[in-house]
């Protein structure tokens, strides 16, 4: 085990985690503003990306013991695989949207929830890009 791969790897994860859940907040958060431009109005611009911002932490806070144990599972079995870290954001997008739903209300597919799995998908997407690729690097 290489000490300098593996703090350099720790970088990477972390810097991948926040780079996941800004991108995740802002997606949702543009989806609720919609047709957003900065040319068209800059203070709603500017509020969409503030709300991004929030909408990233709370998903942090949501997102954080699930996200480490799937980023845990890929950096000891070396899972590098898109597949496998964009199915990860995605299910735990799903768990989280679930979780949220008022007891007893659901009985179906909720309203928003491919939504929420796209946010959970692009959010494993841009973490397999900071940090996925390179699973398990630090074990030599």
């Amino acid at each position: 085990m290489d000490g300098g791969r593996l703090f350099l790897q720790l970088l990477r994860i972390t810097a991948g985690f926040i780079c996941a859940v800004l991108i995740a907040g802002v997606f949702l958060a543009f989806g609720f503003f919609r047709e957003t431009m900065p040319e068209d109005d800059p203070v709603a611009f500017a509020a969409a990306l503030g709300t991004g911002l929030v909408t990233g932490s709370l998903i942090g806070g949501g997102a954080f013991v699930p996200a480490c144990l799937a980023i845990l599972v890929a950096e000891i079995g070396r899972f590098r695989s898109f597949i496998y870290h964009l199915g990860a954001g995605g299910l735990i997008a799903l768990v989280l949207w679930t979780l949220d739903a008022a007891p007893g209300q659901v009985t179906d597919i909720r309203a928003g929830t491919t939504i929420a799995l796209s946010a959970g998908f692009l959010a494993g997407a841009a973490y397999w890009l900071i940090a996925g690729r390179t699973s398990g690097n630090w074990r030599g």
